[in-house]
């Protein structure tokens, strides 16, 4: 009986203790629960703010590319009045070429009257000749006369006949003499007169002359003075040429190309970071000779950034593409230390060509050598001072 009882209660004990366990389980599980909610409402919390970030940084990008759109607007407007600007000087440019045009026609003409003038001369010089070889007839004439008028007065008196015959044939000598010494004298007027023609014309070639060598002597001192840019220029190129040596090639003009396939992947404009170096070095190196010489760098008016393409798509595809690269490249150029010392920004001209300035090799388009960056500077009223000077080659002989 006592027995029994023990195992009764040892029953209780262990049911009471694990029923101890399971609410120990129980609220160890509901620990567990509520720390995991706290964990996972924090977790959320923080990916709350993080998304309001995320939202705040989109906001920031939508803005940027707002701000980005109405910068390459400006650029369009900017490139626009450039064309407007290159349109107006190219107007000046053919109305400076009627001008000259105008003036050498002018000097032709002059050069014409001149001819004309001294086959004027040449006619008055003879009839000057003829008018002394008249004038010369006729005082031999005179003299013939006079001597006639002593023979007839000798006659008369050697014989016989009548005083009023005598007197009726001295007065036809006489008149005869008379109309001679008139015909003399209106002569003699008419020489007078042409040899003032004469020297007034002679004056006026004269001063046709004079003028005329000034007008070549001032033709020659703009051509010296074109001469002289060309030499700048010309030695400019060899500057650059012995400041880069054989690690690029430079074109006779002092134009540098550089494959597009170093600086961008094909068909786009974003340029490569691994370039931005290369690309640095270079311009720094090619700026610094430009303006370091001091008898070029006043004259320099643009430095240009050409971007071309080769022929592979249509003609616009490939202007807008060749127009964004060499905008890219500009773009990098002017935040460069170089841009700034220089103050390059009103200097560097992006232009994009498009494939109208195609390589051809062998008649035949090398298109990897046809996509390309080109740096090239432009001296100021270039394209004048060619025409002047090729306009002064033509007419050197005059």
């Amino acid at each position: 009986m006592f027995k029994q009882n023990e195992d009764r209660s040892n029953f209780w004990i262990s049911y009471a203790d694990l029923m101890a366990g399971l609410l120990f389980v129980f609220i160890l599980l509901l620990g567990a629960i509520v720390t995991k909610s706290i964990l996972l409402q924090q977790d959320l919390a923080k990916k709350k703010e993080a998304l309001l970030q995320t939202k705040k940084h989109l906001k920031l990008k939508e803005q940027g590319m707002m701000q980005l759109a109405k910068t390459v607007n400006e650029q369009s407007k900017k490139i626009k009045l450039q064309e407007d600007e290159i349109k107006e000087l190219k107007h000046l440019l053919w109305q400076r070429m009627k001008e000259l045009h105008k003036k050498e026609q002018d000097l032709n003409k002059t050069k014409e009257v001149l001819v004309i003038t001294q086959k004027e001369l040449e006619l008055k010089k003879d009839e000057i000749k003829r008018l002394n070889e008249l004038l010369l007839a006729r005082n031999s004439k005179i003299d013939f006369l006079n001597k006639k008028i002593v023979l007839l007065q000798n006659l008369l008196n050697e014989t016989n006949t009548t005083l009023l015959q005598k007197e009726e044939l001295l007065k036809k000598m006489q008149n005869k003499v008379l109309v001679l010494s008139k015909e003399l004298s209106k002569k003699e007027d008419e020489l007078h007169l042409s040899s003032q023609k004469l020297l007034a014309l002679t004056q006026a070639l004269d001063k046709k002359r004079s003028s005329y060598e000034n007008l070549i002597k001032k033709l020659q001192a703009k051509k010296a003075k074109i001469k002289r840019l060309t030499g700048i220029r010309l030695k400019a190129v060899e500057e650059l040429k012995k400041s880069f040596g054989k690690s690029i090639k430079l074109a006779n003009d002092g134009s540098i190309m550089l494959n597009s396939k170093i600086l961008f992947d094909k068909g786009s404009a974003k340029l490569k970071d691994e370039a931005k170096k290369e690309l640095r070095e270079l311009f720094t190196k090619y700026i610094e000779v430009l303006m370091n010489n001091k008898a070029l760098a006043p004259y320099i008016d643009k430095i240009i950034i050409e971007g071309h393409t080769d022929s592979d798509g249509g003609y616009l595809y490939n202007l807008k593409l060749s127009q964004e690269r060499a905008l890219s490249v500009m773009r990098y150029l002017l935040t460069l230390p170089i841009a700034k010392k220089y103050d390059l920004q009103k200097l560097l001209v992006a232009s994009g060509r498009s494939f109208v300035d195609k390589i051809i090799k062998n008649g035949k388009e090398d298109k990897e050598a046809s996509r390309r960056i080109e740096f090239k500077f432009r001296l100021k009223n270039q394209d004048a001072m060619m025409e002047i000077e090729r306009i002064l080659d033509e007419n050197s002989s005059l």
